[in-house]
């Protein structure tokens, strides 16, 4: 629990002192000094992974750790902006409680109370008007592109579904991804590096539909099975050093067996 004594508003005052003593031109930090934009940017994102990461493993005593440097990422991105002359810090927490206020009117306004579903709709059509108003036309404009392509395609293809451009069920899906699985095979034999690309890219796009009619994260689902396979690989690799055995000199049917006996042991 967090300690009453400590005020949120002081510590934020203590962060912001701390980033502008990082940037300052004559006595900070050599590398904080020449950071941008751009450059911060991929830390940015790479933080908030680490915050999701810490809530997927449950380690709560590592996620104040995680949500503090993702902080500092904003903090980061606005002190840069304060010294080009763009915006700052309170500008950011500004814009974010009115856009808050702005949504949930029937929290904060003259509204009726809305239950989950209503307040989901509610949500899309402010989004919209807030589109508009930035003369984002469109029903795919304002996805970012730097979104995880998984991630982009679960929220460009629900757009679309918005306006009923959507497979009705999961099975008609699948359909599309047997035709989807039919096309790659067609172009294995030629093993056109563009044509495959495109094969493979659109058998993905086809998956992240199915994930999300069956109410799934695409992300979270590739990050699942990516923690299983480096899981079940490394008990593997342990099984058989146990055994003074080195993966690379066995074959490929030595390892399926050890993968399966791995596999067998999870379930149990």
């Amino acid at each position: 629990m967090s300690d009453p004594a400590v005020s949120a508003e002081a510590e934020i005052r203590r962060l912001l002192d701390i980033m502008a003593a990082l940037r300052d031109p004559a006595t900070g930090c050599p590398w904080d000094r020449t950071q941008s934009f751009e450059t911060i940017a991929p830390y940015t994102i790479e933080e908030a992974y680490e915050v999701a990461d810490a809530i997927a493993q449950r380690d709560f005593s590592a996620l104040p750790d995680e949500l503090g440097d993702l902080l500092f990422q904003v903090v980061y991105h606005a002190r840069i902006a304060e010294e080009a002359g763009l915006f700052g810090f309170a500008e950011v927490a500004k814009s974010i409680s009115d856009k808050m206020i702005r949504r949930h009117p029937h929290v904060f306004g003259e509204a009726a109370a809305r239950d989950a579903s209503a307040q989901t709709a509610a949500w899309e059509v402010q989004k919209s008007a807030e589109r508009a108003a930035r003369r984002q036309s469109g029903t795919l404009a304002g996805v970012p592109t730097a979104l995880p392509a998984l991630t982009r395609a679960l929220k460009l293809t629900a757009r679309a579904a918005r306006v009923g451009f959507d497979w009705p069920d999961a099975d008609q899906v699948l359909a599309k991804l047997d035709e989807e699985i039919q096309e790659l095979r067609d172009e294995l034999s030629d093993a056109d590096p563009a044509r495959l690309s495109d094969e493979v890219g659109d058998l993905l796009f086809v998956l992240a539909n199915l994930a999300r009619k069956l109410d799934l994260d695409p992300e979270t689902c590739l990050r699942l099975a990516n923690e299983k396979f480096y899981r079940r690989f490394n008990a593997m690799e342990r099984v058989f050093e146990a055994e003074a055995k080195n993966l690379s000199e066995l074959s490929l049917a030595e390892m399926e067996t050890g993968w399966q006996t791995v596999k067998a042991a999870e379930r149990r």
